[in-house]
């Protein structure tokens, strides 16, 4: 978990403090996953910041009883945003929550059904463990690779930066999520990345567009049941799927993390794909009218929150 302050382009506007990054996430899942799930958080979180992270935890009704919630002894993650317009930003990134190791993580993934993975800092999971956990774990993937393609200075400013073995990290993932500007660091022709990602075992390739919505490649026939089916061996599937909110402005933190956690509840229940993205675009959508992560989820539900 991440602790945001945001500062908007308005001179006049205070910043807003909030949980960022994988709350947002949360969020989601809380309200798109369908009655047959329930959300078993992998949080790792610095004990500055842990008694707020336990109370935003214990909000969400959809969480299983025994939460993998572990506190380090570390400084939390924290990321202080500006933004320069409606989108364009920049970040700098304090804290030293450490790297899942396989040990730590293996046993914790044992009784899952599926995992959903956010890369919020960018080193969350190493590309050895993230190999480890893909031959430990037989059920679907979700990744959202974002923070993968930003560096970090020695005075915290994050910058953007190719990803080495990015084949190899592809081979890790079910379904991969990235934004247009992740896709062009990429390097070569746009179009070829999601044809080596379903290469190397990615059934599901997503790229989000922002207000013009996302566009998907897989290879027919999709499913995102557990992988002894592998991926598909027929034609390659893509499309673009509009974004029907008209969402002119708001805040654009953490659309791309209520969309991935919104998709990925609509595969795990079926869904059929245009349906499960529409969906997405709508949550992210949402996302825009609302500050920070904290009871999203009841605005996500079109509902009040309570005091």
């Amino acid at each position: 978990m991440v602790w945001d302050r945001i500062y908007r382009p308005s001179p006049v506007e205070a910043p807003v403090e909030e949980w960022g990054g994988i709350a947002y996430a949360l969020a989601g899942l809380e309200v798109a996953l369908d009655d047959r799930w329930e959300i078993a958080p992998l949080v790792r979180v610095g004990r500055d910041l842990a008694p707020q992270a336990n109370a935003f935890l214990r909000d969400l009704t959809r969480r299983a009883a025994a939460a993998r919630f572990i506190e380090v002894p570390q400084p939390n993650n924290r990321v202080t945003l500006h933004y320069s317009s409606a989108l364009r930003r920049t970040e700098r990134l304090t804290g030293g929550v450490p790297a899942w190791t396989w040990s730590e993580l293996g046993p914790l993934v044992d009784d899952l059904d599926a995992l959903y993975v956010n890369f919020i800092s960018g080193f969350e999971l190493p590309l050895e463990t993230a190999q480890q956990l893909r031959r430990g774990f037989p059920g679907p993937i979700y990744a959202d690779l974002h923070s993968l393609f930003l560096g970090v200075t020695p005075q915290g400013d994050r910058v953007p930066r190719a990803l080495p073995d990015l084949d190899a990290w592809f081979a890790c993932f079910d379904a991969v999520q990235v934004n247009e500007d992740e896709l062009g660091i990429m390097g070569g022709d746009p179009m070829s990345i999601p044809l080596r990602a379903l290469a190397a075992g990615v059934r599901l390739f997503v790229v989000t567009l922002g207000a013009r919505g996302a566009v998907y490649f897989t290879q027919r026939p999709f499913t995102f049941d557990p992988r002894e089916g592998g991926a598909g061996t027929g034609p390659i599937e893509t499309a673009r799927i509009a974004a029907e909110d008209n969402v002119k402005d708001g805040d654009p933190t953490g659309c791309g993390d209520v969309f991935g956690a919104t998709l990925v509840a609509g595969l795990l229940a079926g869904r059929p794909m245009t349906d499960a993205l529409r969906q997405a675009n709508h949550a992210a959508g949402r996302n825009l009218r609302h500050r920070g992560a904290t009871r999203l989820h009841y605005h996500l539900r079109g509902a009040i929150a309570p005091r």
